[in-house]
């Protein structure tokens, strides 16, 4: 084959590569083209639209904003307010995951077992998770209520007031925790009965041969092959809990009596009586780059404890 001929084949396969490539870039664009547009426009606008607010001196509704930097992050991190934000995210987060998971997976082994109304039993425990966070919450406020509440009553029964669940404090933060924990931990127990199943029935069937007891079954056995579905729990709930959490504290504490958690505190301070929206923009900020801190940590650390096989 001549020198002209191997050149004019090189030629066309070029050309017919590039026509491949212009195909395939036309097809992308065509499909996946209208979600990017929609990622750009309500994800990443907004993300980095809040990131320029938080560094202005600005009150919700003013036509005018003062460019002040990085000081809406310095009170934050300084300010009394903000550490006691902390405190009250670390405890309502430590207190919601370790709450749901736990109740979750105890569940989760009963409803493994062969018992009669299993099906029925398990659209009751996962049905609360598929309500109405302000319909739960307005449930609740009824059962809370320290004069009129059914657990008040209940309390009396045994001779037991009923703790000032709305005035104090510290029983406010243990009052939500417990609805979130309620509201949610049959979304913990569905995914731990999958994770359950799926372990074979020939190791719990050798380890029973080899005489372990149901203690020893569980953490030898069970637990190790559990945990892929322990740690997605776990990196879901922790997010979930810090950032899904609102309606059930705005509904029963609306004014964030000792519930102000990081997402509750964005909204106290934006929209409630402060009408800091630079200041809450900053906060907003600041969780955005915990939660990717958190889970950047959670799967490059914590995944090595997991077993796939």
């Amino acid at each position: 084959m001549s020198p002209a001929v191997q050149t004019e084949l090189e030629r066309k396969r070029v050309r017919a590569h590039r026509r491949r490539q212009s195909k395939n870039w036309s097809l992308f664009l065509l499909f996946a083209g209208p979600n990017i547009l929609l990622i750009l426009a309500f994800i990443y606008y907004p993300l980095f639209s809040n990131m320029y607010y938080s560094t202005l001196d600005w009150r919700l509704g003013s036509s005018t904003a003062t460019q002040i930097g990085l000081e809406n992050y310095v009170a934050f991190f300084t300010s009394d307010s903000g550490l006691e934000v902390w405190r009250v995210t670390g405890i309502f987060t430590a207190g919601a995951v370790l709450g749901s998971m736990i109740l979750g997976l105890l569940i989760a082994l009963v409803l493994n077992k062969k018992i009669p109304g299993k099906t029925a039993a398990r659209t009751a425990v996962f049905s609360p998770y598929v309500l109405s966070g302000v319909g739960v919450a307005m449930v609740w406020n009824f059962i809370f209520d320290p004069t009129r509440g059914g657990l008040s009553h209940i309390l009396g029964f045994f001779g037991i007031s009923s703790p000032e669940w709305y005035l104090n404090e510290d029983w406010s933060l243990f009052m939500v925790i417990i609805v979130y924990v309620w509201k949610n931990l049959g979304y913990c127990a569905v995914v731990f009965l999958a994770g359950l199943q799926s372990i074979p029935k020939d190791l719990i069937e050798a380890a029973t041969i080899d005489r372990a007891g149901p203690i020893r079954r569980f953490v030898s056995v069970t637990l190790p092959l559990l945990t892929p579905t322990v740690f997605f729990l776990l990196v879901t709930n922790i997010l979930f809990s810090m950032t899904n959490a609102f309606d059930i504290l705005r509904t029963m504490t609306p004014t964030g009596h000792g519930t102000n958690t990081i997402i509750f505190e964005i909204y106290l301070q934006s929209f409630g009586a402060y009408q800091r929206a630079g200041y809450s923009a900053a906060i907003a900020v600041v969780l955005f780059f915990t939660l990717f801190f958190i889970t950047a940590v959670q799967l490059r650390f914590v995944e090595r404890k997991v077993h796939y096989s």
